[in-house]
C-alpha cells in the first residue's frame, strides 16, 4: 500500500482531494504514508485519529498534505468547519466517503478492500495480505 500511495503522491498537486475509504486494518493510513513519501513531506505521517487533522509541511518545494481522519465527524459541516486549505495542500481523508458534498467540487475515492485472511507465508516471513484498490473520480470532467 505503502508503494501504491508513493507512486501517486508523486503526481498529486495542491487543490488534489482523495477520500479513503476501507475497513480497519485495510490500509488507509499505510497508503497515506506512501503519499507523504512520494510528496516529500516531514513526516512521519501516522494516524490522526485523536487530533482528527494534521499537516505535513513540504522538506522541498510543493504543497503540504494534510491528513484527516473524519470518523469522529459527524457532517459534511463539521468537516468544513476544520476550514482546511483545500486549495493549497493535498488534502487525504480517511472516513470521508459522503461528507465532501458541499465541501468540495471534485475528489479522488480511493476504496482499499482486503480479504478477510492472508495467504500462508514461507517461515520467517510476513503473511501475504492482497489488496483491490478501486480510484473513482468524482466531479471530474
Amino acid at each position: 500500500m505503502a508503494e501504491l500511495g508513493r507512486e501517486l503522491g508523486r503526481v498529486l498537486r495542491a487543490g488534489d482531494l482523495l477520500v479513503l475509504t476501507g475497513p480497519l486494518g485495510a490500509g488507509k493510513t499505510t497508503f497515506t504514508r506512501g503519499l507523504g513519501e512520494g510528496l516529500d513531506v516531514r513526516g512521519p505521517v501516522t494516524s490522526p485519529t485523536f487530533v482528527i487533522a494534521r499537516t505535513h509541511p513540504p522538506l522541498h518545494d510543493g504543497p503540504p498534505l494534510v491528513h484527516v481522519d473524519a470518523y469522529r465527524v459527524g457532517s459534511p459541516v463539521e468537516l468544513d468547519d476544520l476550514d482546511l486549505d483545500l486549495a493549497r495542500s493535498v488534502v487525504v481523508v480517511e472516513w470521508g466517503a459522503g461528507m465532501l458534498d458541499g465541501v468540495a467540487e471534485s475528489w479522488l475515492d480511493v476504496v482499499i478492500e482486503r480479504p478477510t485472511a492472508g495467504s500462508d507465508a514461507d517461515e520467517g516471513e510476513e503473511p501475504i495480505e492482497p489488496r483491490t484498490v478501486r480510484f473513482r473520480g468524482t466531479g471530474w470532467s
